[in-house]
């Protein structure tokens, strides 16, 4: 077996445009190959060369088992871009899977890495390694305490003031802490990048105030377990404040904190350690331990310079060029491995230590049996936990040791054990805080053998743990370093499933999968995201668990209120609360900023503006996602002035100007548009001085005001005010900067709709390597189609209506074609909206139907896990695959809305735009409330309902004062003796609904007055309707349809309604039958008598409070509960389709001051009846007793004295109260008065509808009512 290699020789770094197809194996000596072992000498590794016949064809070994090695020298540094295997000439043999591992000194191995895995080629597993030579010139940096290369620049006198930077350099350690480099200048500017913890750590601070309020401080941190003694190449490339920051190949791009673009330094800049004690973080900081090379800093190669000591050296100390590498042995442990080492015997001391490194909390780290007793040392909830149990005939000794926390972390941990008699001491990490001692009776007896990593020896007291993932290096036993090459010759101990000279550690959270701020947790395998507070779900936080606008929370039934909203999804902008206002027909989203109205501005001039700044409750990337996809926006913008000019200059600049989006000046007013240098009332040429286009540019020392609203989209919002003209005496502004609006959402509506089996869409190509979502809303009444496919080499990504009750979501991403499907109980093709969300990750894919049905499936523990497309995405039909017939909407793709209804409107076969929302939204529309179609959405008409709101579900009421009335016509009359309290609304019935057979009558009122007119319809003829609270509060129905002397009444409910509390009726008569309904309480069935006919003749008015009537009239009615009239609430009323006070409230004649709409009368909640079974305070006999205590009954005659002195108290006060009530009721006479929490000044502006009258109050719902009457 040969690996053959194309490549070509390089320094540094490949050029993107150079092609890597040198065949490099061929050329080589055989003294280049070796190998673990060799057959014969015919099968020598020298002939493992791709089509070659020397010797037998071909490299065998003489064991077949996975611990064989075959190794090329390549001579010097190469990079490899493919590999070519090859059977053995002539034979049948060949290898089937293999792994490749890669050095500069031929010792600590390092595995590929392919999509965060170990690279195994799919054939039997053989390690093949190759040595890739370092060049000849390294820089290295001692170990002493102070160890730096000193870079001293003395080019000019001038500071390095510099606007761009180019900083490259190749370093390797097995130190995770070291300063790499490090500058700083006497500004307060510095850059230093450092190695944390293994990881790379640049810190940069292009310059802060001392006032604080510019920070200008950035850290950005990449990279993971870069102490493994491999090459690791760094690139920092910085113009201005934008950085790219690349290690080995993975760059990550950021932009400096701060205002300043000049990295400020004296001069100088430090490699290897840090000469002063630096502005980030002071002293303290270690110096980098290892090797460096290629060292160049904006176009200067630093090692050459060293080298060639074109530099000042008296700065340099410990420094040499060579690179001296570290005699580390690691040793890599899966949960199958061990490392059985030999010790000491029969003796009475236990030494051991080690290095470890892992990401799971648990494992057995060292197991040994003594003579008489065992010993372990494991890893227990990230803690070291000792275990020594000795047992003798006579007594039964156990230490329990523990020490460390976190200890997972996958950092070098170091352990060191000593145990002898009557004495046991833990140390971890060399600290001596750390160590942990006992003295408990202890006798040891060593047994000889070690075993490290695992134990999987039956034993009569096994170790609590079985195995360890992770790696092991610098092991001592009994105070001997294990001679590991011995190990790997196996002339010293044993093992099995273990990696000699080699940590194959993977850090699976870097780059860290987890989206959003999710909360990165490994193990060996694998690892897992904890997104609680993100605001995302999903196995890496990448779904958004918010709508993306107010108006999809709308189309999902919500009402008004305060949201969280995602407008971007899956993108990076996080979710931010808005204030959603859900209209009839409109939904309006709200912003606030935190300027307060009329903020008072003084002292400011044209050379000195005040500036006022405007924030947001969101940032401005946020506000600008509302904006854009919003159908308008309109923000109000106010300046009121006193001797303060806003626009007009002499030279056309004007005194005050605001900043918008992108931070542009505008120059027009509230009320204008961009480019007219006006105020509102310029435009309307109704400014107080016509000379001016500003009320304030008149200069007044009244007050003025210039207002109106912003209304263009694209300069919104307003984040800056700046002001130029109060320093004047006498002069002075007042400003108020509104909050955002903005209605629609333009990415939620954006539809297609397909015609043809062959029309599509095509975009650019889906951008979805590591995570990908994909989610839109489709109808249909085919019964198959693809909604959209992505093609790559052999990836792809596909979505479709696999069948009428299928949805389908297949992927490839190297591993194999994997299919998701979902089931409906229902058909799919039913010409409704359906909402699918698809979702692949590198841990799972998800696939959801309507938010009920759900697949997933996990992605495998190894494989690729890149989606690589190359093909546009196709919408629709692709590529012969059967074509969508139907409309797809809101189509999101990894957070961004691709433009479908754009695109349809230049492709032939695809309509922008896509009709029939009601059969999906219609159910939303309540009460009656007919659903309309728009062409982006629905609106639900509530018109002929008693009903507002966006889905017709808030009653609409209105409060009555004494004399107030509301009059309905059914037929056109004469309204001259209609009182000036009356509100008439006037509806033509047709001559089928003249003559009624059947009424529905539905209403809620509260009042605490009685008697009372409720409604009452009249006729032409004799014949009426009326729903009458009587004397005593109790509510009659009294219909008269002729034939009958008297009016037929129904007694509804024997209760006193008149008690404040709303109360609801519906009722409705068919015939003769009629059933009525109170409140919660079941419908009562009542029949008119035969005598009474049951054609309602010539339906003419309705009444609401009150009956104000020329035509005959029940004097019954009119002498009993017609004066003073209804006084209180009465909401949602309905008499066979038309909303009488509705009509009333919402025309625009308004008798104003004596009817308010208010839902006072609201509908009270339905509360069902307790039954008798479950009411406790119910009693199931009328001669039921209270139990009693009869130990404390009272005897007869002590009894009888306390009666009778108890009634003479009673009568004294009795009288004394009614005395006391007759004083105060003579005193305070006068009638009952009723109060509402009506808004002062409503009845002075005239032009204002009551809505706008009451929003002011506290609560305008709340009846305050004061009766100064007395019941006793």
């Amino acid at each position: 077996m040969w690996i053959c290699s194309h490549v070509n020789a390089v320094h540094g770094a490949l050029p993107t445009t150079q092609k890597c197809d040198e065949a490099l194996a061929s050329p080589l000596a055989h003294t280049a190959f070796t190998s673990s072992s060799v057959f014969s000498s015919g099968y020598a590794p020298g002939y493992a060369k791709l089509n070659r016949r020397g010797g037998a064809g071909g490299w065998s070994p003489l064991d077949s088992d996975h611990y064989q090695w075959l190794q090329v020298d390549l001579g010097s540094r190469k990079q490899v871009s493919a590999i070519a295997t090859q059977g053995r000439y002539s034979s049948s043999d060949w290898t089937t899977r293999y792994r490749l591992l890669y050095s500069d000194t031929g010792r600590n191995w390092k595995p590929y890495h392919q999509d965060g895995n170990i690279w195994v080629s799919e054939q039997k597993m053989c390690v093949c390694r190759c040595v890739c030579k370092p060049l000849p010139f390294h820089l290295k940096t001692g170990r002493q305490s102070k160890t730096e290369l000193y870079i001293d620049n003395h080019i000019t006198v001038k500071k390095m003031k510099i606007i761009k930077d180019v900083i490259a350099l190749r370093f390797k350690t097995s130190e995770s802490e070291g300063v790499i480099l490090h500058g700083e200048g006497q500004q307060g500017d510095y850059i230093t990048l450092e190695l944390s913890k293994a990881k790379l750590l640049l810190q940069i601070n292009l310059g802060s105030n001392q006032y604080g309020s510019i920070l200008g401080h950035t850290s950005v941190t990449t990279g993971s377990l870069l102490d493994d003694s491999h090459w690791h190449s760094v690139v920092i490339e910085r113009y201005r404040r934008n950085v790219n920051f690349t290690l080995d190949r993975h760059t990550q791009h950021f932009r400096t904190n701060g205002e300043f673009d000049h990295l400020d330094l004296d001069y100088e800049l430090s490699f290897g350690g840090m000469p002063y004690s630096g502005k980030p973080v002071g002293g303290g900081r270690k110096n980098f331990k290892g090797c460096m090379e290629s060292i160049n800093y904006n176009g200067d190669n630093i090692t050459d310079l060293a080298r060639r000591k074109k530099l000042d050296t008296s700065s340099f100390r410990n420094l040499s060029f060579s690179c001296v590498e570290t005699h580390t042995f690691p040793v890599f442990f899966n949960a199958t491995s061990f490392l059985q080492l030999p010790g000491r015997a029969n003796h009475n001391t236990i030494s051991v230590s080690f290095q470890f490194r892992t990401w799971n909390p648990d494992g057995l780290l060292l197991f040994s049996n003594l003579d008489d007793g065992t010993l372990e040392i494991s890893l227990e909830e990230s803690k070291v936990v000792v275990h020594i149990n000795v047992t003798r005939t006579t007594s039964n000794n156990r230490v329990d040791l523990s020490s460390g926390s976190g200890l997972n972390d996958g950092q070098w941990h170091a352990i060191r054990l000593v145990a002898k008699e009557n004495f046991a001491m833990l140390t971890i990490d060399g600290e001596e805080a750390s160590a942990v001692r006992s003295t408990s009776p202890l006798t040891i007896t060593t047994g000889g053998t070690y075993h490290l990593g695992g134990y999987f020896l039956q034993t009569l007291f096994p170790p609590s743990q079985r195995s360890f993932q992770g790696c092991m290096q610098a092991i001592l036993v009994d105070d001997q370093p294990a001679d590991m090459h011995a190990v790997e010759k196996g002339t010293v101990g044993a093992f099995e499933n273990v990696s000699l000279d080699m940590c194959a550690i993977i850090d699976r959270c870097m780059p860290n999968h987890c989206e959003h701020g999710g909360r990165c947790k490994q193990t060996w395998d694998g690892f897992s995201c904890t997104c609680d507070g993100t605001g995302y779900t999903g196995a890496t936080c990448h779904t958004s668990i918010y709508e993306p606008s107010c108006e999809a929370y709308k189309h999902l039934g919500r009402s008004s209120e305060t949201y969280w909203i995602d407008p971007d999804g899956s993108g990076p902008l996080g979710p931010f609360k808005v204030n959603c206002n859900m209209t009839e027909d409109k939904v309006w989203t709200t912003v606030m900023n935190n300027l307060p109205p009329r903020t008072t501005v003084t002292g400011s001039s044209r050379e000195r503006r005040t500036v006022l700044q405007v924030n947001y409750s969101a940032s401005m990337d946020q506000v600008t996602a509302i904006t854009t996809s919003a159908e308008k926006c309109e923000q109000q913008i106010a300046y009121s002035c006193r001797m303060s000019r806003l626009l007009n200059t002499p030279d056309g600049t004007p005194y005050t100007w605001w900043v918008g989006r992108g931070s542009e000046k505008h120059f027009y007013w509230g009320g204008s548009l961009p480019g007219i240098q006006k105020c509102a009332c310029g435009i309307d040429r109704n400014c107080t001085d016509p000379k001016y286009d500003c009320n304030c540019d008149a200069d007044n020392k009244q007050w003025r005001e210039d207002s109106g609203l912003l209304v263009n989209k694209e300069h919104l919002p307003v984040s800056q005010v700046a002001v130029g003209d109060t320093n004047r005496p006498g002069s002075e502004a007042k400003l108020t900067v509104g909050p955002l609006r903005c209605q629609g959402d333009n990415n939620y509506w954006n539809a297609a709709s397909f015609t043809t089996p062959s029309s599509y869409l095509h975009f650019a190509t889906f951008q979805g390597e590591t995570s990908a979502d994909i989610s839109f809303y489709f109808k249909t009444s085919a019964p198959y189609g693809v909604f959209l496919e992505n093609l790559g080499n052999t990836d792809f990504i596909r979505l479709e209506l696999k069948s009428p009750k299928v949805v389908s979501f297949s992927f490839d991403v190297g591993n194999g074609p994997v299919e998701l499907t979902v089931h409906s109980d229902t058909p799919l093709n039913d010409d409704q909206w359906h909402r699918v969300m698809a979702e692949r990750n590198v841990k799972e894919a998800v696939l959801q139907l309507d938010q009920t049905y759900r697949a997933s499936q996990l992605a495998p523990a190894q494989g690729h896990t890149r989606l690589e497309l190359f093909s546009q995405l196709y919408v629709g039909a692709a590529g012969g695959q059967r074509g969508f017939l139907g409309c797809i909407r809101a189509l999101r793709m990894n957070g961004i809305t691709l433009d479908l209804d754009e695109r349809a409107k230049v492709t032939p076969g695809v309509k922008p735009g896509c009709q029939g929302h009601c059969t999906s939204f219609g159910m939303y529309c309540r009460n009656g409330g007919k659903c309309v179609e728009k062409y982006n959405g629905y609106l639900c008409d509530c018109t002929a309902t008693a009903y507002d709101g966006p889905f017709c579900t808030r009653d609409v009421g209105g409060f009555f004062e004494a004399g107030t009335l509301v009059k309905y016509n059914f037929m056109p009359e004469a309204v001259a003796g209609a009182s000036r309290d009356t509100k008439i609304v006037t509806h033509q019935l047709t001559p089928h609904e003249v003559n009624l057979t059947k009424e529905e009558v539905a209403f809620s009122f509260s009042t605490s007055s009685a008697p009372a007119i409720l409604m009452y319809v009249s006729s032409k003829t004799q014949d009426y309707l009326a729903v009458v609270l009587r004397q005593n509060g109790s509510l009659q129905v009294r219909y008269n349809l002729g034939g009958l002397r008297e009016a037929f009444a129904i007694d509804v409910d024997q209760r006193n309604l008149a008690n404040g509390q709303p109360h609801s009726i519906n009722m409705s008569r068919v015939d003769r039958s009629i059933t009525i309904q109170l409140d919660h309480y079941p419908p009562v069935s009542y029949t008119l008598p035969d005598a009474s006919d049951t054609q309602f003749n010539l339906v003419k008015t309705l009444f609401l409070g009150k009956v104000f009537e020329t035509g005959h009239i029940d004097p019954v009615l009119i002498e009993r509960y017609n004066t003073p009239g209804f006084v209180g609430c009465l909401s949602r009323v309905q008499f066979n389709g038309v909303a009488p006070l509705k009509s009333a409230l919402r025309t625009a004649a308004q008798a104003q001051g004596k009817l308010v709409e208010s839902n006072c009368g609201a509908s009270p909640l339905t509360i069902p009846p307790m039954s008798a079974a479950t009411d406790p305070w119910r009693l199931d006999k009328t001669d039921a007793e209270f139990p009693f205590n009869e130990e404390r009954v009272i005897p007869d005659g002590v009894n009888r004295d306390s009666a009778i002195i108890g009634g003479i108290i009673a009568v004294v006060i009795f009288t004394i109260l009614c005395t006391l009530v007759f004083l105060i009721r003579y005193m305070f006479r006068h009638k009952g008065t009723y109060h509402t929490n009506e808004a002062k000044g409503s009845g002075e502006s005239a032009g204002e509808s009551a809505d706008t009258a009451i929003i002011g109050t506290d609560n305008p719902e709340t009846i305050d009512e004061s009766k100064k009457e007395w019941f006793i």
